[in-house]
């Protein structure tokens, strides 16, 4: 399964790098996954359906007890089956449908195929909810396209917005379940159910999660605003795999709940309204998608209802009614999509005469709308005798706790259901009197290409139904899981003359009498008063809360740092403040120094941290905050921590040389104190309390510690990560999840601060007018300063400003630039024996780049490859992960350092491992992103009235002055 999931995923990402070259074969090539994800399932179905349950497991954070665990029972096989069956259906119908756009198109489907299969075969709730919300994010993608239209956009965002809402809900209630039962393991929790305490509100905010996934009233008007997605997602996304999560949760976990209050009243009366109120909203929609649409709403709610009840005969007409669903309503709206194509139209008031001359069309439109509609022999047609029958028996000899009003919304939903497939059928190709044939593309042979993946889901269609017993074996094991209070239903064409059968031909003979009284039904319709609408609902709710929101941020965000400071601080010292004054905290003294050369050293930093605070000049102001820097770095060398004062004293060396850049485009002073003495005496008093409250906190933290501390641990156990340095084994070895976490964290904070740089420069200076003026060089003469260079040491540094350049700078750049790569590189690959890594080494190639940066700017030959720092740092985050991964291919846990040893003929015998890998995307990553930084400062530190040009800098292709003169106004 964790294969299968994979190669979506590889799959998935080069598809659109092969687009180029292959076109329209890309999918195929997609389709080929899901398709072997389906020959994989049935090759399994004989076992599991004799009750084996395979199980794949890996530790995902095993110190906090979270591991993701994959598990295939009869449940995820019917939805594997559908997921796959239908996906490779999709997919080599997009190969003619789709005209451009093909890679991404493909890469998302085929992703959002592999997100789903991990969706239904998870095990346990946490991962569940990964790739629930993962689907969400697939299908926002899929719904907004290319973003070329404000309706795609406003689409994908309603779908986005309603779904990841019902999902954060149903976290709560997935943690609350799981601390309740102990467990988050989803086959243990149905088989011992809790009971009491938080469980039923657990199950509202679930349910909660499962009708906004599922687009049950009222929170469906995402499903039919999402239309304007191209067929094969509507046919994919919104009928056979994403709309059916909620359908599949449902069924999850209906075996262990459905007796508990309040489940079943809720699915009931939720599910049912859907079930009649989308029926008789698709009876009146003209366009063809919509009319679709709302019947899929009508469905979603049927199944709800079927698996929520709860017993053995209701899951067992869910299921068969899952299939039905999966395969009439896919080849419907694929062939809405070739309706389309043919006439270019899906408005029911525009189509005429298409019957007649796509008879085929047709044949397959009308086996789909009568499995729908529940006409036999077909598949439809036995989940409605099944969930019919079940319901008679129930409302005769139930409990009596409302089963007969099920059994009419059942009825009355079935006879809706069976108008519209009418109106589909009639309205897509029927020819209406008086009106002219609809005007016809020619398909060529992309309407054939089309047609047979719908022809191949309707064949489903009609041997699920005709060859009933093999639909029975595939979903009686997970019935059978259910209590049955009453005789077990068995899958028939023929049971005789029963109330089922009369139910059925009731609802089919209502559903045609609804369609021909359509006329008079519009205008009683018309006189009736509005229904409050969903679209309308959700468009004011939204404008309600963008008013809230807009009024909130006006109070708050102020635009004063000083007081988002004062508020930052001042909740840091209320909230951890009043913890720790309400436990009862031991405080020990502890020693005033371990060393005689700490007391310089922590003086250093005190008189730096004290006049920092009194300097009114910012470049003062950076390098006293750099000298506290160094001072602590000196603090850790003391204390007998190398790499850690290593890594602050790189740290704050480039980030003092940053910060130096940055100033340079503000005002040297800090400018007056305008805060009146009252404001400047409760900052004083604030920051003295929240510095005591931090070194309370670390003297309190010291002495609570009462278990061995961690770090005789590693000390025992890091040569069997093959290292002497304990610090390096553990960024590498033992907590690399840490790690991983953190440099994605870093590469995305870094993309972000370089956006926020250059955008208002690129922004603000947007189709203002350049002016040639002298380069910067000539405006400044060499005579000023004795020191300034008049030969060529670096070629690049005669675009720098004359009163920028420094003879000594250039020469010790071009002789330690080298040097320093090397150093670097030593340091990554020392780092496991001694002092350094992959952070460390980046940091020192990070100071090499910043020298060159310094005295050749931005177009600097170091910055001038074609490599987007973006890439550079992307692809450390890619090895980083692959490293991580890799053990799994040899049988071991993702992120563990050991793999097969091996012995070569000339080297000898080798020990490999994946930390030097690691660490080497650690390296890279680190680099990417200093350069990164580097390159957004072009514009952050150009000089007053210079505008930075295409990449981004100087004069020479950089940036050129802008005349301050009327002529040339710089706001023109």
């Amino acid at each position: 399964m964790l294969v299968l999931i994979a190669a979506h995923a590889a799959v998935a990402a080069l598809l659109p790098a092969l687009a180029p070259r292959a076109g329209r074969a890309v999918w195929w090539v997609a389709a080929l996954v899901p398709l072997a994800t389906l020959v994989w399932a049935v090759a399994l179905t004989p076992s599991v359906l004799d009750g084996d349950a395979p199980v794949e497991h890996f530790g995902w954070a095993p110190s906090l007890g979270l591991e993701v665990v994959l598990r295939l029972d009869a449940l995820s096989l019917l939805m594997t089956v559908i997921v796959s069956g239908v996906g490779a259906a999709v997919l080599f119908y997009g190969a003619r449908y789709t005209s451009e756009g093909h890679g991404r198109e493909s890469a998302l489907l085929l992703a959002f195929a592999g997100v789903m299969l991990g969706l239904v075969t998870a095990d346990n709730l946490l991962v569940l909810y990964v790739f629930w919300e993962l689907t969400t994010v697939v299908s926002f993608l899929l719904i907004a396209g290319r973003g070329r239209t404000r309706e795609h956009r406003e689409a994908a965002q309603q779908a986005l917005v309603v779904t990841t809402g019902g999902g954060l809900a149903m976290l709560l209630g997935f943690v609350m379940l799981g601390e309740t039962a102990g467990t988050y393991r989803i086959s243990e929790l149905v088989a011992d159910p809790p009971d009491g305490g938080y469980v039923p509100a657990a199950l509202v905010l679930v349910l909660v999660g499962v009708f906004t996934k599922s687009a049950q009233f009222p929170l469906h008007g995402w499903l039919p605003a999402a239309m304007v997605a191209p067929t094969t997602v509507s046919a994919y996304l919104h009928a056979a795999a994403m709309v059916k999560a909620g359908v599949y949760l449902t069924a999850r976990l209906a075996p262990g709940f459905a007796d508990t209050e309040p489940w079943r009243p809720l699915v009931l009366t939720v599910g049912l309204l859907s079930l009649v109120l989308g029926a008789w909203r698709a009876l009146w929609e003209s366009d063809l998608k919509r009319v679709l649409a709302y019947g899929t709403i009508s469905e979603l709610g049927l199944l709800i209802a079927l698996f929520g009840y709860g017993t053995r005969n209701s899951a067992l007409a869910g299921e068969v009614m899952l299939l039905a669903h999966a395969t009439f309503k896919a080849s419907l709206f694929l062939i809405t999509g070739l309706v389309e194509h043919h006439t270019g139209t899906r408005e029911i008031g525009r189509l005429s005469g298409l019957g007649r001359r796509r008879p085929v069309l047709l044949a397959l439109a009308a086996l789909a709308a009568a499995s729908m509609a529940g006409l036999p022999p077909l598949v439809g047609y036995l989940g409605h005798e099944a969930y019919f029958d079940t319901f008679w028996n129930a409302a005769r000899h139930g409990p009596g706790t409302g089963e007969e009003w099920v059994l009419a919304a059942l009825v009355a939903g079935s006879a809706l259901t069976a108008a519209y497939a009418v109106r589909y059928l009639w309205g897509a190709f029927a020819s209406r009197p008086g009106a002219e044939p609809t005007p016809q593309e020619d398909p060529g042979d992309r309407a054939l290409g089309m047609a047979v993946p719908i022809a191949a889901l309707v064949t489903a269609t009609v041997a699920l139904g005709v060859w009933y017993p093999g639909t029975e074996t595939l979903t009686e094991p997970y019935a059978d899981r259910l209590p049955s209070a009453q005789k077990p239903y068995h899958l028939a064409l023929w049971h005789g003359l029963s109330p089922a059968l009369l139910l059925s031909a009731a609802a089919l003979a209502a559903g045609l009498l609804l369609y021909r009284l359509r006329p008079a039904l519009a205008a009683l319709r018309d006189r009736a008063p509005r229904a409050p609408d969903a679209q309308e609902g959700y468009r004011r709710t939204e404008q309600v809360l963008d008013r809230a929101a807009l009024g909130f941020t006006r109070r708050t965000q102020v635009g004063s740092l000083p007081v988002y400071l004062t508020v930052l601080l001042a909740t840091v010292l209320v909230v951890p403040g009043t913890a720790l004054l309400l436990r009862d905290t031991p405080f020990t003294a502890p020693p005033l120094w371990a060393s005689a050369i700490q007391v310089p050293l922590g003086v250093v930093v005190l008189i730096a941290a004290v006049t920092l605070a009194r300097v009114h000049r910012r470049l003062s102001a950076a390098l006293l905050a750099g000298a506290v820097g160094y001072g602590v770095a000196g603090l850790f060398l003391v204390q007998g921590a190398p790499d850690l004062a290593l890594t602050q004293l790189l740290v704050e060396t480039l980030t003092l040389v940053i910060i130096v850049l940055v100033l340079r485009g503000l005002p040297a002073h800090l400018g007056p104190q305008r805060a009146q003495p009252r404001t400047r005496r409760l900052r004083l008093a604030l920051s003295a309390a929240v510095g005591t409250l931090v070194a309370l906190v670390a003297v309190a933290a010291s002495a609570a510690r009462r278990d061995p501390a961690v770090s005789a641990y590693y000390t025992e156990h890091v040569k069997e990560a093959g290292a002497h340095n304990v610090v390096n084994a553990i960024i590498v070895d033992f907590r690399a999840m840490d790690t991983l976490g953190e440099i994605a964290v870093l590469l995305v904070a870094a993309i972000g601060v370089g956006a926020l740089i250059l955008l208002p420069a690129g922004a603000r200076r947007a189709g203002a007018p350049v002016h040639s003026r002298p380069p910067a060089a000539d405006r400044y003469p060499a005579t000023a300063r004795w020191g300034v260079p008049q030969d060529r040491w670096l070629p690049e540094a005669e675009n720098m400003p004359a009163h920028d350049r420094l003879i000594m700078l250039e020469v010790v750049t071009r002789l330690l630039f080298p040097s320093i790569l090397v150093l670097s590189v030593y340091l990554l690959y020392s780092g496991h024996l001694r002092p350094g890594g992959g952070f460390a080494g980046g940091l020192v190639a990070g100071q090499a780049f910043t020298l060159r940066y310094l005295v050749g700017g931005r177009i600097d030959a170091a910055f001038a490859g074609r490599v987007d720092p973006r890439v550079i740092a992307g692809a450390g985050l890619a090895l980083a992960a692959t490293a991580g991964l890799a053990p799994i291919a040899f049988g071991g846990d993702p992120l563990a350092t050991a793999l097969p040893s091996a012995t070569l003929p000339v080297f000898g015998h080798l020990e490999l491992s994946t930390s030097v890998v690691f660490d080497t995307g650690v390296y890279l990553l680190v680099v990417g992103v200093c350069l990164k930084l580097l390159v957004a400062m072009g514009p952050a530190q150009a000089p007053a009235g210079q505008v930075p040009g295409p990449s981004g800098g100087e004069p020479g292709g950089t940036g050129q002055p802008v005349p301050s003169d009327a002529s040339g106004s710089r706001d023109r």
